[in-house]
């Protein structure tokens, strides 16, 4: 039984910031790939951002340069440093892996993970 649980998730004004966090239960699952999701009300799930085990990241355009996703393989953590968020950011965000190969251009596709959190809540006011 592999876990995810994220954390970090909570209300700010725009411009500010937050860190998500997103835990693994498991100390001998190693995925191949992990990513941050986001889904708004009435909107369908968006891949923001992933990073694989050689440490190759993928971006949305919606969230680069403001967004930057980091592991911490000691810990198995995946973190999503948010800055300079935006009222249009507010969704519900989770994580995801999965241990198998997935390509540059699949690092962002929902279809390619195996393993979700429940997300956490992230509020941006105007």
């Amino acid at each position: 039984q592999i876990d995810l649980v994220e954390s970090g998730g909570g209300s700010v004004q725009a411009g500010g910031s937050l860190r998500l966090s997103c835990t693994i239960s498991s100390d001998t699952y190693s995925p191949f790939c992990m990513a941050w999701f986001r889904q708004g009300p009435d909107k369908e799930r968006e891949g923001i951002a992933s990073i694989r085990r050689d440490d190759t990241t993928n971006y949305a355009e919606s969230v680069q340069g403001r967004f930057t996703i980091s592991k911490d393989n000691a810990k198995n953590t995946l973190h999503l440093q948010m800055n300079g968020l935006l009222p249009e950011d507010s969704a519900m965000y989770y994580c995801a892996a999965d241990s198998g190969l997935i390509l540059d251009i699949a690092m962002l596709a929902s279809e390619m993970y195996a393993y979700w959190g429940r997300g956490t809540q992230v509020s941006v006011s105007s």
